[in-house]
């Protein structure tokens, strides 16, 4: 556990016991602004904000642990003859939807662990500049735009494409179940 964390559940649990004690009190008749009882329950809601927000999540840095290779479709056909699964992410900087993607999906750590297996290669287009050969590989599918994904396994040889906006289940239900 950090410091920073340590400290601000300290000063949360001091904040919400005080502010327990002060009810009880002025439940049993002391002379206690309802001001002060407020302002108390303000400060321990900002405290915990503060912590959530500030302190990293456990799947917050999963996704730098993924190797991506550079996508080359010429190398997919052998990769799945060595019964690998191929995931292919085409992705430009500009596009929104691509960066949604990758924040709501391929960054969480249940579909990172997926990823992490040592049956699977990871194959990332990037199209922020124009690539003849991306844009070639997406015509073939009769996809002219970003993001583009697909998942190679022994069940999908040819490939199965999944939505433009990716979920957890999508990604997860296209890839084989591990051995």
């Amino acid at each position: 556990m950090n410091s920073i964390l340590l400290i601000s559940a300290l000063t949360l649990s001091l904040l919400l016991g005080l502010l327990a004690w002060l009810s009880y009190k002025k439940a049993k008749g002391s002379q206690i602004p309802a001001a002060v009882l407020a302002l108390l329950l303000v400060f321990a809601s900002i405290n915990g904000a503060i912590s959530y927000f500030i302190y990293p999540k456990a799947d917050a840095n999963a996704y730098k642990e993924l190797v991506w290779q550079p996508l080359v479709p010429e190398k997919i056909e052998s990769i799945l003859a060595e019964g690998k699964t191929v995931f292919v992410d085409v992705s430009a900087d500009w596009c929104n939807i691509c960066k949604a993607n990758k924040d709501r999906v391929l960054h969480q750590a249940v579909v990172v662990e997926r990823l992490k297996d040592k049956d699977m290669v990871l194959m990332r287009g990037e199209l922020t500049h124009s690539d003849a050969m991306i844009e070639a590989y997406l015509a073939k599918y009769q996809a002219y735009g970003v993001p583009f994904n697909i998942v190679y396994s022994q069940a999908y040889p040819n490939g199965l494409i999944l939505p433009r906006v990716l979920s957890i289940d999508d990604l997860l239900s296209a890839l084989p179940l591990r051995g």
